[in-house]
């Protein structure tokens, strides 16, 4: 088990304190029942012809200020307008954050979603990966009955990687700068073997951190995603076996006491899944993010931001079908850098680290796929859970607001340099084609190929939607 130390920091929706947690590394536990496995076999008829086959998903935790960013309102009050100016793109008539300048040149490339709205008013990524687009209820931590991710259900669909993870979460558990386990990247009622492996990270830093303000200026983490250790994947004894032989002794001595029955013989196969993926040579390879040359290293930035992405490309380019990104960190057992929550001090946040680290890391993962040629079968997604608030407030900051936010969709199978929907004159509420959450998670659905209304079944046996009430964007579809 991949162990996480809590502590008391909160973020604004002041969630209670848990000292540790510990999270499944790859999830192998659980069972399907039999309505699920059989949906599981007609939902294998994936359409091979859908442009994309694999996502990366990059989720700016906290909540993006979308007026600072990709929604600029330049003729508006100073309340509402801010303090920064507005650039052109790649694409006429498109403006971005003076911030951003090399984001602004790979704008050719995506579509930019204006106006995605919805009630999830909570800090996590649980209605960008499953399409709930309603009001918070009972909190945001994980449960073992939530609807499934994106990722999972592309697994549960039969869209499989060999040789390395189908569904990669980095740097690590969504909420672990705080110690929590926030919904959203998991398998759900689906169970735990469609979790997807979560990397872990220690990070050192090259500069002072004393005194120093994550909310405000916060210290650049330097790391790079790691696997999980072998001896702490469940299911595989106590004993620490250290080396790779052990670990395949231990696995075959477990199956042949289990025998042929099929139940059990599922754990024994679950089992050597992980156990494969850890061990293999081209997992390994793929996280070696040392093999890239310096100039690659520094065009995405050596920080945990730029390694992560750069892993992500590194995975999806081994066969990974869904790497997903949380942009978070944790410094002294608090939140680091990298969150969004800009109740105060929002431009100083955004001009001394968010903006400038993402523009680099984000653009060169944008560039480099383009170059070669990778954002012709893959999807790439920016966006958080909701947007801030058009005005203002006393503290410099921008309060919650999930009426109104950004989704930026790039490379396959997307209208490139196109903006979809429009906001009103202070990007407080859609003018036009409102965005759900769930219409954004059908969106990916239909273009890697799984149908959004693809039935799955929870453990009562109860049928739902993959995308719940969603249904694709149109006008994001090329």
């Amino acid at each position: 088990m991949l162990k996480i130390l809590g502590s008391d920091r909160r973020l604004c929706d002041g969630l209670s304190r848990r000292d540790l947690m510990q999270v499944g590394g790859l999830g192998l536990a659980g069972g399907l029942s039999l309505p699920m496995l059989l949906a599981s076999d007609e939902a294998r008829a994936v359409d091979a012809d859908a442009p994309a086959k694999s996502v990366i998903l990059i989720n700016l935790m906290g909540g993006p200020s979308h007026i600072d960013m990709f929604d600029m309102k330049p003729e508006a009050p100073t309340e509402i307008r801010g303090e920064f100016r507005p650039i052109p793109s790649s694409v006429p008539g498109l403006d971005v954050c003076e911030l951003m300048p090399l984001t602004a040149r790979t704008m050719h490339h995506s579509c930019l979603v204006r106006t995605h709205t919805h009630l999830w008013n909570t800090h996590s990524p649980y209605n960008i990966l499953t399409g709930y687009s309603g009001p918070v209820v009972n909190g945001n931590h994980f449960k073992p009955t939530d609807h499934p991710s994106v990722g999972s259900v592309m697994q549960l669909a039969g869209l499989g990687s060999v040789g390395v993870p189908n569904y990669v979460w980095m740097p690590t558990v969504p909420g672990h700068s705080q110690g929590r386990q926030r919904a959203g990247p998991y398998g759900g009622f689906l169970g735990q073997q469609f979790d997807p492996l979560f990397t872990s990270y220690t990070p050192t830093f090259r500069e002072s951190i004393e005194g120093r303000n994550a909310h405000i200026d916060p210290p650049v983490p330097y790391a790079a995603p790691q696997l999980p250790a072998l001896d702490e994947q469940p299911g595989l004894g106590a004993a620490r076996l250290g080396r790779r032989r052990d670990l395949l002794a231990a696995v075959d001595r477990v199956r042949r006491r289990l025998g042929d029955k099929p139940g059990l013989d599922t754990l024994g196969v679950f089992q050597r899944k992980a156990l494969e993926l850890l061990t293999s040579t081209r997992t390994r390879d793929a996280f070696d993010i040392a093999r890239e040359s310096e100039s690659t290293r520094k065009r995405y930035g050596e920080h945990l931001f730029g390694s992560c992405l750069l892993a992500a490309r590194r995975l999806v380019e081994s066969g990974s079908r869904f790497v997903g990104l949380t942009f978070e960190s944790q410094l002294n057992g608090k939140i680091g850098a990298g969150q969004w929550d800009t109740h105060g001090n929002n431009f100083r946040l955004l001009k001394n680290f968010l903006l400038p680290t993402l523009d680099q890391c984000y653009s060169a993962l944008v560039e480099d796929m383009a170059g070669r040629g990778m954002l012709d079968d893959t999807l790439v997604v920016l966006m958080g859970e909701m947007g801030r608030t058009p005005k203002v407030n006393k503290s410099a900051g921008r309060d919650h607001w999930t009426q109104c936010g950004f989704i930026v969709y790039t490379g396959a199978g997307v209208r490139h340099g196109t903006i979809f929907g429009r906001s009103d004159k202070q990007a407080g509420w859609p003018v036009d084609y409102p965005v759900s959450s769930a219409d954004h998670v059908a969106t990916m659905y239909k273009l890697v190929g799984v149908d959004p209304r693809m039935p799955i079944f929870d453990r009562t046996g109860r049928e739902h939607r993959a995308a719940l009430d969603g249904d694709p964007i149109d006008g994001v579809i090329a």
